[in-house]
């Protein structure tokens, strides 16, 4: 990140960062509670939990005016991101450490790349792509030498990384809707699907495990998933889940101390590779002269963006507004207002 970068692009860099931190801190959290409750179970409490911790926000806010195209791709995010990939995870963390879980979750800044880049036509750039591909080379090292119960654990946080990646790439660029409208719906409707299966597979749970599975889910879902999107629109999907791989190694460092898992040279050389790739994408720049074409969506507005100066908008009602058509050059990423081909 540049010092003379936009404030707005600060901002999307730091709410990133912090939905990293909560988001690492739950993984470890989560493997103290798997025993005692069904994967599926704890899957739909901790979606539960996200949604207590949001819903004053989202339903103090306007009530969204959105396309049929934006509440099929939400209803699309809502099914991968809130439903099948918490349900891979807590399986995957059933059978494998959550230090390592925490690194294998790395894959998910590449799906998230590569579905942003050939779905959405999201700008990458060839500096940010070496620098996910060295994160891809940071999880062959650490699954070149995993155990047989590790790699069917690699399997599943694989597959929980694809469907986190394609949630992603689609609510980065729900702009009818805002983070918190989009975080409690997944939690609701994933939360109470997967909580109603779990009951029927595993029976009711002890109290003191549903609060604390709520709890978790509450910070490491529910404050992260909104702080995510808030900073994916600012920064673009991909390059905001390479400030987000920052989560994994989070993780990997708090289940030491928290689960007693013991951190091995591999772990720490995968670290580090990987940690290299994510400051390789971090400082990619790009910038050319491009159009803007009239677009009205909701997200907060920011006087000093030259995207918000009140010659190229027109507010409708408090952060919803218009924007004019105006051509410019500066340096950009792919966020909600640069979504232009290249």
């Amino acid at each position: 990140m540049h010092a003379d970068a936009p404030v707005t692009q600060r901002n999307g860099w730091a709410w990133c960062a912090c939905a990293a931190v909560l988001f690492g801190a739950a993984t470890p959290a989560t493997k103290l509670i798997v025993d005692d409750i069904g994967a599926v179970a704890l899957a739909g409490l901790l979606y539960l939990g996200a949604a207590v911790a949001v819903a004053p926000f989202a339903l103090r806010e306007a009530r969204p005016t959105a396309t049929l195209r934006q509440r099929s791709r939400l209803l699309i995010a809502v099914a991968f991101g809130g439903g099948f990939a918490p349900v891979l995870l807590v399986v995957a963390l059933d059978r494998t450490p959550a230090g390592t879980v925490s690194l294998f979750l790395n894959l998910e800044l590449v799906a998230t790349a590569v579905i942003a880049r050939v779905f959405l036509k999201e700008h990458i750039g060839q500096r940010a792509g070496l620098g996910i591909v060295i994160v891809v080379l940071g999880g062959v090292v650490l699954a070149g030498v995993s155990e047989a119960g590790v790699a069917t654990g690699a399997i599943l946080v694989a597959a929980t990384c694809l469907c986190w990646g394609i949630d992603n790439a689609i609510t980065a660029s729900l702009d009818s809707y805002s983070p918190s409208q989009i975080t409690l719906a997944k939690g609701v409707v994933a939360g109470s699907v997967n909580l109603s299966l779990g009951l029927v597979l595993h029976g009711v749970p002890a109290a003191r495990f549903v609060f604390a599975a709520l709890a978790i889910g509450a910070l490491g879902y529910g404050l992260s998933i909104t702080m995510w999107i808030t900073g994916a629109r600012l920064v673009g999907a991909a390059r905001g889940q390479v400030i987000f791989a920052l989560a994994p190694f989070i993780g990997a460092l708090l289940a030491w101390p928290i689960n007693g898992d013991r951190l091995t040279a591999t772990i720490m050389i995968a670290f580090a590779v990987s940690l290299a790739g994510v400051i390789v994408v971090a400082t990619s720049r790009h910038s050319h002269v491009h159009a803007h074409e009239p677009r009205e969506h909701t997200h907060p507005i920011d006087r000093d963006d030259p995207h918000h100066s009140p010659d190229v908008i027109e507010v409708l009602e408090g952060s919803h507004h218009r924007h004019l058509v105006f051509s410019h050059s500066h340096e950009h990423l792919p966020d909600i207002h640069h979504r232009h081909g290249h």
